[in-house]
């Protein structure tokens, strides 16, 4: 019986890239032959499914084939801007160049989505922990509580009675209220994985305030630093659109850049454009733009553009906690209150009349 590969159904995370692209880059500027470097790369990489690739491109370079043709096979695996900046990098002879380029670009987006990550991670617990606790109160404590109100035979306050509601239904309907939260969630996520879903949910995430600031700096940010780098390897501006529109992560500017790439064809610049989008690309990135056009030095501006993007994610991460942490524990306290007023009304209107 044969062993099962399953490397072949993972992914190569973004650490694995990056450590892959900075010491290739070193080694060839060493004077290390490409395949010697790669089988060198291999031993030393923890991911079996790239060390398994660098061994087979190995192995294919000595056969004859370049560095991008042994590649090709994996472009799911690297991506598109990956493949074709190495093979800009061989036609022009500046291959160690490209890959430092590479290497930047994937140590920006790593530290870009790291920071999302961790400024993400906190909110999301606190409300598990709040779904977590409501869950409890509602199966565990309501019902014990209720059941002792309705022993009492008297006018119970209108919160206390919507309390006891929300109880009952929840008892006397939990089987079918489960079922329904998992066939919304299989709905949910079949609708996300269709382009129709998936392009209408980017849309409205768009519109959301806040979110929609940050999803807004993160594609800006990676299509600067994709275009400026592709740019720079004199892949033709057409091309350069067409592959940075695939490394996108949100649905309307992927569609916008597959756009500008069919408008530049008929002539049009950059800048003109992006003025069609203005709910997308902000003034002051269209107006850089459009110097760099004038100047000549358009991979220079989209760099700085990059930048200052990049540093714009990097704030706001960092702010999101600080806002996001009132908010929730304005939301616990409301939920902590109306339980508790709903329980100590008729306490209190007991006693009063005692």
């Amino acid at each position: 019986m044969k062993n099962i590969d399953f490397s072949k159904f993972s992914k190569i995370p973004a650490t694995a890239k990056i450590f892959l692209l900075q010491n290739l880059s070193v080694m060839l500027r060493a004077g290390i032959s490409l395949a010697d470097a790669l089988k060198t790369l291999s031993e030393e990489s923890k991911n079996q499914k790239l060390k398994k690739i660098l061994l087979e491109t190995a192995e294919k370079i000595k056969q004859g084939k370049s560095l991008s043709e042994s590649l090709m096979p994996y472009t799911s695996d690297f991506g598109e801007l990956f493949v074709n900046m190495i093979r800009a990098g061989e036609a022009s002879g500046r291959l160690e160049d490209i890959l430092n380029e590479l290497y930047i670009q994937h140590k920006k987006d790593h530290l870009i989505l790291s920071k999302i990550r961790n400024a993400l991670t906190y909110p999301v617990i606190i409300i598990i922990a709040m779904l977590g606790i409501a869950a409890f109160v509602v199966v565990f404590v309501l019902p014990t509580i209720t059941n002792m109100f309705r022993e009492l035979n008297a006018e119970l306050p209108l919160p206390t009675k919507i309390l006891i509601y929300v109880s009952d239904f929840i008892h006397q309907n939990g089987i079918y209220i489960g079922i329904a939260i998992v066939i919304l969630i299989f709905i949910a996520i079949k609708l996300g994985r269709s382009k129709k879903g998936k392009s209408g949910l980017h849309h409205f995430i768009l519109k959301i305030p806040i979110i929609s600031g940050i999803i807004k700096q993160v594609n800006l940010a990676r299509a600067a630093r994709s275009l400026s780098s592709l740019i720079k390897t004199d892949i033709a501006i057409v091309d350069t659109l067409s592959i940075t529109s695939k490394i996108l992560g949100n649905s309307a500017f992927r569609q916008t850049f597959a756009e500008a790439a069919e408008k530049v064809k008929k002539g049009q610049k950059l800048a003109s454009i992006f003025r069609e989008y203005p709910k997308l690309f902000p003034g002051i990135f269209i107006q850089m733009v459009a110097v760099g056009e004038e100047t000549g030095a358009l991979d220079e501006v989209l760099a700085n553009l990059a930048d200052f993007y990049e540093e714009e994610v990097s704030q706001t991460m960092g702010n999101l906690p600080t806002i996001i942490e009132p908010v929730l524990m304005l939301l616990i306290g409301c939920g902590v209150a109306g339980i508790a007023i709903s329980i100590l009304l008729p306490i209190y209107s007991m006693t009063q009349n005692m």
